[in-house]
């Protein structure tokens, strides 16, 4: 019985290692730590658009509504403990939401003119004058072996042709 308790413990851990293994395998990866930048950046950009939102935008529509403060619209339900519906408040999160969206596709749109730029492969260079003679060398002597070659069976074919017409 105390062998089989030893044999749990040691496959515990071994398995237990593996895990830890794979784990820090998996934190130093550079695709973990990439995200990890983009999600801080991405939530101070958030902190961003919303003062945007709330303190440039709404209060510039609101003017142009005429003054229409949208953090104070909304309706008060009457009956019960009277609950307000912020209506002024979602407004102000689909504004951020659509600035933000705006934002993060105007991002990647550039992103992919740079990917595109990059992935342009350039020409391949031109040849040195010496690969040039070389590859007119063996163009030169491709076709004379052709010339040859036809030559060659020209002549088998007029060695048979008297004897075709002897018969």
């Amino acid at each position: 019985m105390d062998n089989q308790v030893k044999d749990t413990a040691k496959k515990t851990g071994n398995a237990l290692k593996n895990v830890l293994g794979e784990f820090k395998e998996f934190i130093s990866k550079g695709n973990v730590l990439d995200m990890a930048v983009g999600l801080i950046v991405g939530s101070a950009f958030t902190a961003i658009v919303n003062s945007l939102v709330d303190d440039i935008l709404m209060p510039f529509i609101g003017t142009i509504l005429v003054g229409i403060n949208f953090s104070t619209l909304g309706i008060t339900i009457p009956w019960g403990n009277e609950p307000f519906i912020a209506i002024g408040n979602f407004l102000n999160a689909i504004v951020t939401f659509l600035l933000t969206a705006l934002c993060v596709f105007s991002i990647v749109k550039v992103m992919n003119i740079f990917r595109r730029k990059q992935e342009t492969k350039p020409e391949p260079p031109k040849p040195s004058k010496e690969e040039e003679l070389l590859t007119e060398i063996r163009d030169l002597l491709a076709a004379q072996q052709a010339a040859a070659a036809v030559q060659v069976k020209t002549e088998e074919k007029s060695e048979k042709e008297p004897a075709a017409l002897t018969k």
